[in-house]
Order: structure tokens, then sequence, then C-alpha cells
């Protein structure tokens, strides 16, 4: 154990002259290289990848010197992992992509391994055992930079997902008292949820006493669909609205019986056109052709 140890010891103190010898050398080589996968892109500018290469240098240092050994739940490599996040995230937002971050991951293990062939002073052992330790190192980095990625991909994908959701269920008000609303694609609950808290928000708001709900753009009806939709048209009613249900094509209405679903007390209209003249008759209103 203490041999182990000591090994450790002599391999952080080999990395850490290693840098203090060459830092010249080895910040140049890396902000060389950080231009050539950041630059051209202009993912970050010149001067962000010469502070990004030296800090990267100074936390890598202070990891070395904290200890004889690297503590991964130590202060300075906590450090050093979120500056290595910070610098993902960056990234990703600018448009970069995970490959360009993992390739400028390797070529810093990459160069401290050039530099270390280099030094024909160091012991054969430590010559084994840095290799290993900037592999344990870099591996750790680029575990968290996947996670940083993960993260900010699910964080998009819901986002289009929300923005989905609030576009392709306008609610318009046709007329004083008249609401539409056109369902495109499926249902499932927390659309549902959603579509039904905005709905019945406008019956509130605009005093609606029609609600026309076209089905047109829906491309198939099962069970859970139905069941939304009796919900939905259950839910205008106890507003004091009435529910108009348009847009049941031939396939549909084929699905609707095979599911033995009951809608019989749900007024229904071919198409959407149908359903708002129904609509304007309810509420007493007389629409006139201008050119006849």
């Amino acid at each position: 154990m203490a041999t182990k140890k000591n090994t450790q010891k002599a391999v952080n103190r080999a990395l850490i002259e290693q840098l203090m010898t060459n830092v010249g050398k080895i910040s140049s080589i890396i902000e060389d290289q950080g231009h050539g996968i950041f630059g051209q892109g202009n993912l970050l500018s010149k001067d962000e990848i010469n502070d990004y290469s030296l800090e990267f240098l100074e936390l890598f240092v202070v990891v070395l010197q904290a200890g004889d050994e690297i503590d991964r739940h130590g202060m300075e490599f906590k450090a050093l992992r979120q500056f290595f996040r910070t610098c993902s995230q960056q990234i990703l937002m600018r448009g970069g992509s995970l490959d360009e971050f993992v390739r400028y991951i390797q070529f810093l293990q990459r160069v401290f391994l050039d530099n270390l062939e280099t030094d024909k002073g160091i012991d054969v052992q430590l010559m084994r055992e840095i290799p290993l330790l900037l592999a344990s190192v870099f591996n750790d980095i680029m575990l968290d930079v996947f996670h940083v990625y993960l993260q900010e991909k699910e964080k998009t994908i819901q986002a289009q997902q929300e923005e989905l959701r609030q576009t392709a269920t306008p609610i318009t008000e046709i007329w004083d008292g008249v609401l539409t609303l056109p369902v495109i694609g499926s249902l499932d609950s927390s659309r549902t949820m959603m579509v039904m808290d905005k709905l019945l928000s406008r019956i509130e708001t605009e005093r609606a006493q029609v609600v026309v709900i076209d089905v047109t753009g829906v491309i198939a009806i099962d069970s859970q669909v139905s069941h939304h939709l009796i919900q939905m048209i259950r839910a205008i009613g106890l507003m004091g609205a009435t529910a108009i249900l348009t847009g049941i094509r031939p396939d549909i209405a084929r699905a609707i019986t095979s599911l033995n679903i009951d809608l019989g007390a749900v007024t229904t209209r071919s198409t959407l056109s149908e359903g708002l003249k129904l609509a304007f008759r309810q509420m007493g209103i007389e629409v006139s052709n201008g050119g006849a």
C-alpha cells in the first residue's frame, strides 16, 4: 500500500515538473490545436481559446499539487471538472458538437504523453504509471462532458416538444362566444391537460358558449385518444358551453365503432364548416352570402 502511494506521489511530482518546465511550449501547442478545432467555426474567439488553455493548465497543476495522489472528491478536482462542464456548455450553446470537444480533450491528453516521450530523464516505472493516471483523469472528464451533452440535448428536446404542443393546438375565437380548437397529431395525457387548461381559461375569458373541436388533423384515434377527447368535451359542458366535434373521417368513424366508444351524446359534423354553421345557428347568428 505504501509502495503504491509513493508511486502515485512520484507520478504527481513528475507531471508537475513536466508542466512547470514546459508550460510555455505545452500552452502554445494547446492554443494552436484549440484554434484548429474551435476557431474555424467561430465557436470560440482567439482570446477565449487562449484563456481556456491557460486556465486548464493552472487548474491541472492545482489538482496535482493538492496531495500525494489525485483526490476525485477534492475541491481542486471538482473545480477542474466544473471548468470542462462550463466550457462544453458554451461550445454546445454556440452550435458546436460533442465530437469537437471530445477531440479537444483527447488532444490535451496526447500533449502530455508526447511531452513525456521527449523527456529521457523519467524513470521507466513512471513512464508506465503516468499514462495510466492521465487516462483515468481524462476519462472522468469525458464522462462529465458526455453527461452535460445529454442534459443539454434533453432540455432542447423538451423545449421543442413544448413549442410543438403550444403551436399545434391554437384556440381561435371565430365569433363572439364561438371558439375553434383544431387538434393536430395525437393526444396524450400531458398534452390533453395543457390544452384543456388553455381551453377552459379561454371559455371563461371569452364567455364562450360553443366550442368546435376539429379532429381533421388527427392521424388515428385509439381508445386513449378517444378518452381524452371525451374528457375535453365533458369539461366544456361543465363550463356551461356546448361542444361540437367535427372532421371525423370514415376511417376514424370505423375505429370509434370497433372500439365500442359511445359518442351518442356528442354533437358531431363531418367538416369544420358544417360545425361552424351549427354553432352560429345555436347562437342565433345569421350569416348571409355577400355575393348572393
